[in-house]
């Protein structure tokens, strides 16, 4: 499988999945950046990475972590992301009239692609850890209204914690939303949460009728 046909799987498996972000009342962890050169991923790679389930925007080889002293956690899986290479190439022309080859220099431009890993999906040395900025969190009580309107649906989607984007997906059948600290306030995360099971609930209770009506 060539470079173009893994982002684009990759891409239509996250929008099935339903990772289409609509609004972010929560805290921003910040653009998606090597964790060793500090710099940020652009284009495609924004999107990938941004649509991954960890919180931290942080990313790097698996070489960059054995260099920083660390390793990669055993099982976990890699994210792909695609760069330009340019490449001077010498392209022969043929001279019809004096029959003699010509060499002319050609730029050529290659997609290539390797893989990174979460800075979550990594044990670095604590000396690295404490180099690397916090993410802001909040904390908040529960708004217990909000709590019975969910538990009280028919039943009642699966919620998880995990990642920086919120999104319902038929195909797990599973509501994912930020963990609950990066959220500024309760009512921001329980505006986020119920938005999220009006999605389930449009599909679980209330599917649409694919069967015109005679």
């Amino acid at each position: 499988m060539d470079i173009y046909a893994i982002v684009t799987d990759k891409i239509i498996n996250l929008l099935e999945q339903g990772v289409v972000p609509w609004r972010r009342p929560w805290t921003s962890a910040g653009l998606p950046r090597n964790l060793v050169s500090k710099k940020p991923y652009r284009g495609i790679n924004h999107f990938l990475l941004s649509a991954s389930k960890y919180v931290s925007p942080f990313w790097l080889t698996m070489r960059q972590a054995n260099e920083l002293g660390g390793h990669i956690r055993k099982g976990e899986e890699s994210t792909v992301v695609v760069f330009w290479k340019v490449d001077d190439a010498k392209q022969r022309m043929e001279d019809l009239d004096n029959e003699t080859a010509d060499a002319k220099a050609r730029r050529r431009f290659l997609l290539r692609y390797y893989r990174v890993f979460n800075l979550e999906q990594c044990e670095l040395p604590q000396a690295v850890l404490d180099k690397i900025p916090t993410v802001e969190t909040h904390e908040h009580d529960p708004i217990e209204a909000a709590e019975r309107i969910i538990a009280g649906m028919p039943n009642p989607p699966e919620i998880q914690h995990a990642g920086s984007k919120a999104f319902y997906s038929p195909i797990t059948d599973r509501i994912t939303l930020p963990p609950r600290e990066l959220f500024a306030s309760a009512e921001e995360y329980y505006a986020t949460a119920l938005h999220e099971t009006v999605h389930y609930a449009d599909f679980r209770i209330m599917p649409r009728c694919l069967t015109p009506t005679l």
